[in-house]
């Protein structure tokens, strides 16, 4: 090698080089490939829009805020939810590239999104959809677990790869708790068990058989399921039970909803959802905003002072007739 080394970083690196190096740089960081897939669904449409070959030196905030437009103008597909999504994780990567010197600073804000409010199970289909089996000769192995899946999912609203990361010896039924493994932000967890639960586990476990070591929910033979095997379990499950939807994202949806509806405390649905921040709840508050107007009168301080008032009136004239005999 002829001459000095030089300490100064490439000003001039290209976007696809500049993001293999911010891939190495999260998997170094031990992010879960879940995080590695999102920043891939986030860099492809940026680089099909700017160019893998282009220099990240020449991206500036015109850069992103014409690439938002690329994505509201070209991809009609989209969602307001979804392009700010995809910001959010370019943002990640612009300002990753910009520590690294390879952009000049600037300040990407995230476009505004209009949240639609979520469906959810209606409480009809989510008895149809934990109604126990017939137990008799048609009843397999299969059916029967699908229906303990089910249940698990609506009693803990567990996302889909902590659901298939649950093993046997993660159920404890004296403490009623259930040890959670794997989550989105990687922490682990323990989540309670409810009694009804519990009935169904214990029923489960008794043809579930297994050592404790052995993943809760396997196939036919033992063996464990993929998070694509579960997904189709489950729509297939559902269809059968006579309901369309068929989103495992859904059960969790459902349980936040019936949660706040019925009077819960936002922290400890923050704790059972396993969120850092009381922001996500509180997007359900606002999402779930037409169904809180069911007994609101019942509530409503205004309300309960005026029924409070009529019954003092009430009283008052009865006594005011007794008076006059």
């Amino acid at each position: 090698m002829d001459g000095k080394i030089p300490m100064v970083k490439e000003r001039n690196q290209s976007l696809e080089k500049a993001f293999e190096n911010y891939i190495m740089y999260q998997k170094a960081m031990n992010r879960s490939e879940e995080t590695i897939k999102y920043y891939y669904s986030c860099y492809k449409p940026f680089a099909e829009f700017y160019g893998d070959g282009k220099p990240t030196s020449a991206i500036t905030q015109q850069t992103i805020l014409d690439y938002m437009a690329y994505l509201r103008e070209e991809k009609e597909d989209l969602s307001s939810v979804s392009i700010a999504t995809y910001i959010r994780g370019l943002r990640a990567i612009i300002y990753h590239f910009i520590k690294n010197r390879n952009v000049e600073p600037f300040k990407i804000s995230l476009p505004k999104a209009d949240k639609p409010i979520q469906e959810t199970y209606t409480d009809g289909e989510v008895q149809r959809l934990i109604a126990k089996p017939t137990m008799n000769e048609t009843c397999s192995f299969s059916n029967f677990r699908d229906w303990a899946m089910v249940c698990f999912l609506l009693a803990t609203a567990v996302r889909l790869g902590t659901l298939a990361n649950i093993h046997i010896e993660d159920l404890d039924f004296e403490s009623l708790e259930i040890f959670i493994r794997k989550t989105k932000n990687r922490k682990q967890q323990i989540l309670p068990m409810s009694v009804e639960l519990k009935v169904v586990l214990l029923e489960y476990l008794q043809y579930r058989q297994g050592d404790s070591e052995e993943l809760l929910f396997c196939n036919a033979y033992g063996k464990p399921l993929s998070k694509d095997s579960i997904k189709n379990l489950v729509c297939k499950y559902n269809r059968s039970r006579g309901v369309e939807k068929t989103s495992i994202h859904l059960f969790r949806h459902t349980f936040a909803k019936n949660w706040i509806l019925n009077g819960g405390d936002p922290f400890r649905l923050k704790a059972i959802f396993g969120h850092s921040s009381l922001a996500v709840v509180n997007e359900y508050v606002a999402i779930y905003g037409a169904d809180l107007k069911r007994d609101y009168d019942k509530f409503s301080v205004f309300d309960q002072a005026r029924h409070a008032q009529q019954e003092q009136q009430g009283e008052r004239i009865k006594m005011m007739r007794k008076g006059k005999k």
